[in-house]
């Protein structure tokens, strides 16, 4: 039986203790593009000359593409308990469309802006 990793996807949203479980968190986070290259990546058996010749790019692009998603998937396991827009941040630089600066001051503004909004929520 061969399930695509969308209906894997779908699947574990459906069962509340696959969503609660953090070693699925990561899976949420992956864009369809991301998966896409993950299915591929699988059924080349994991090698990366294989792909560079299915997407008909280099090997280094490939390699960088790989590392991105890694990056990706570490950074949103890391941090499994910050909520969806820090999630979202780390996700936009890991795949590289934040640059280091942006990330980090988007993520201070943002970390300032939540502890503004708690302190004059307790009060």
């Amino acid at each position: 039986m061969h399930l695509g990793l969308k209906k894997v996807k779908r699947l574990a949203d459906r069962d509340g203790e696959m969503r609660a479980n953090s070693d699925q968190r990561w899976l949420d986070h992956l864009s369809e593009e991301d998966l896409a290259f993950l299915k591929r990546f699988l059924l080349a058996s994991g090698t990366l000359k294989e792909l560079a010749r299915q997407y008909g790019i280099s090997y280094p692009t490939v390699r960088l593409r790989l590392d991105r998603l890694i990056e990706k998937v570490k950074l949103v396991d890391e941090q499994s308990d910050a909520d969806p827009f820090e999630l979202r941040l780390r996700s936009l630089y890991a795949e590289g469309r934040l640059d280091d600066g942006s990330f980090r001051q988007l993520l201070r503004a943002y970390r300032e802006e939540v502890r503004g909004e708690q302190g004059t929520s307790v009060r």
